[in-house]
């Protein structure tokens, strides 16, 4: 990993960081004026203090269903790293530094084909995650590595048709 990724890498977890104690610092003021709201009594501010109470709670659900995707990524990374397997990033690249969209689908079809012949391998799905993201698919690469996670957890019920 070359130093410049490396400081884009820990920038980018900074970032996250950042958010999501911003996050939590919403939630908390929030959760306090829910619980104001609440305690008045009057029918329409205790109903406005759950809706307060309910909302927040998704979101931190949400983020935090990413966080534990995001740590379960990275022991994923540090397996495949230590065997020498992970993922090569040597697409081409434009002079700002995206990837080269035309590359980005070969490279795709190769994983997708390894996929359809092992469904059942969480490399596989990896892979496949990090090329529907150098493709521009995050949603999809979210899913498969959500499914990578889930079979390399020998989760039974893990889907294994492609995103």
């Amino acid at each position: 990993m070359s130093d410049g990724t490396t400081r884009r890498s820990r920038s980018g977890l900074w970032a996250a960081l950042a958010l999501t104690a911003l996050l939590a610092l919403y939630v908390v003021v929030v959760g306090i004026r829910a619980v104001q709201l609440v305690a008045t009594g009057q029918p329409v501010a205790v109903v406005l203090g759950v809706a307060l109470l309910v909302a927040p709670l998704i979101v931190v659900a949400l983020v935090g269903r990413e966080w534990v995707l995001a740590a379960r990524v990275q022991r994923m990374a540090d397996e495949l790293a230590a065997a020498g397997r992970l993922p090569v990033d040597d697409l081409p690249r434009s002079p700002g530094g995206r990837v080269d969209r035309a590359a980005a689908r070969a490279a795709f079809d190769v994983h997708r084909a390894r996929v359809e012949a092992a469904p059942g391998d969480w490399e596989a799905w990896f892979h496949l995650g990090f090329a529907y993201d150098a493709a521009g698919d995050r949603r999809r690469a979210r899913a498969a590595l959500r499914t990578a996670s889930r079979l390399r957890a020998g989760d039974p019920a893990a889907p294994t048709d492609l995103p």
